[in-house]
């Protein structure tokens, strides 16, 4: 069930992982906040939507993220400190329901309420709005409502407490929806979660996957041997074939195979994993995670490292001619030296920094 989450200073939810758990079959429920945000978002993709501000965002009556977000303490605290549009907009139909406001006074002040920042929304500020506002009548209202109430007008609160009562009510699992999930896009994401507890160590898949890419003098075969498996058993259902065969077929023989197909490594998948990190050792896992720390001690995202440096890097490494390197890196899986340039950053910090190192090192000597 997804009710709320952070955004504002953190990446808030993302459709993806949404769509991976609906992918297997699980039932995911969305209410109240980011929950009814998403499943107004994703519904036709399997995700249930429940309650008011599910609906009110379905129908275009409001549109924001701006609607359900509020304030929270700096020290982690889960408790909102300000109002959401949302239960702004409740409270004011409430208040022309009992006779308080008009319409055009509602009006009014919800949109006095919208121009004020949600991290700035607190009950003093709302108060304040609604005296600024010339309505000190309303403002008593709502004061002793709240005061008998501490959860009055809380509509997310409500729509939350409905989510969980469908929830226990039971939720059948989501009927597959006619859309294709598992895009290219969809299959990097998820290869960023996959990690692997080896030798003691936490590391990424795609690190190691990527050290041996670039590190390896024999990944040739690796790659031969991937792009070999998968003409044999190719993931859509079509017929199986040899790889010489496929190639033959594609583009006359007159390519090789790295160079007609560049599919996208699935790694979840552990025959994959098996199959590409074949020639990895103990020692290469101990760089790994080397490298993983080099890069977050480097300060900077991968993007920052020069590309000139990556690529004297790699033909270094490579030992091959600039005419070459293209070829090399397709090869390797890396589809052309551009792909390998930008793939390769993430390991250029850790590997000047063993490489000075070594220097300093071999000086000392």
């Amino acid at each position: 069930m997804l009710i709320d989450g952070l955004f504002h200073q953190a990446p808030a939810l993302r459709h993806k992982e949404i769509l991976a758990a609906l992918d297997r079959g699980v039932a995911v429920i969305g209410a109240a906040s980011i929950g009814a945000l998403r499943a107004a978002e994703l519904d036709m993709l399997g995700m249930l939507g429940v309650g008011t501000i599910y609906t009110a965002y379905v129908h275009g009556v409001i549109e924001g993220d701006d609607e359900v977000a509020v304030g929270q303490a700096p020290d982690g605290g889960w408790e909102a400190l300000t109002w959401p549009l949302v239960n702004c907009r409740y409270v004011l139909v409430l208040a022309q329901q009992a006779g308080v406001l008009d319409g055009a006074r509602a009006a009014g002040l919800l949109e006095a309420l919208r121009a004020v920042y949600y991290p700035h929304r607190t009950w003093a500020a709302v108060r304040a709005v609604c005296e600024r506002s010339g309505e000190k009548a309303f403002a008593r209202w709502l004061t002793e409502q709240r005061t008998a109430d501490p959860y009055f007008g809380d509509l997310k609160r409500l729509d939350a407490l409905a989510a969980v009562q469908v929830a226990l009510d039971g939720v059948p699992a989501p009927v597959p929806a006619d859309v294709r999930t598992e895009t290219v896009y969809y299959r990097r994401w998820s290869n960023t979660a996959v990690r692997d507890q080896v030798d003691g160590m936490d590391l990424a898949a795609e690190d190691r996957l990527l050290y041996q890419q670039v590190f390896d003098p024999h990944f040739h075969e690796r790659w031969q041997a991937f792009l070999e498996h998968l003409s044999r058993h190719p993931a859509d259902g079509g017929p199986g074939m040899g790889l010489a065969e496929r190639v033959t077929r594609a583009g006359g023989g007159r390519l090789p195979g790295d160079q007609l197909f560049h599919p996208v490594v699935d790694l979840r998948e552990k025959h994959t994993r098996a199959l590409l990190l074949a020639g990895e050792s103990a020692a290469d896992r101990r760089a790994v995670a080397r490298y993983a720390a080099a890069l977050e001690q480097f300060g900077a995202p991968a993007s920052a490292v020069r590309e000139d440096v990556t690529r004297r890097v790699l033909l270094q490494v490579w030992r091959c001619p600039e005419t070459e390197f293209d070829a090399e890196a397709s090869a390797r899986g890396l589809v052309n030296g551009a792909g390998a340039v930008h793939a390769a950053k993430r390991l250029i910090p850790g590997y000047l920094h063993e490489a000075r190192n070594q220097l300093e090192q071999g000086a000392m000597a």
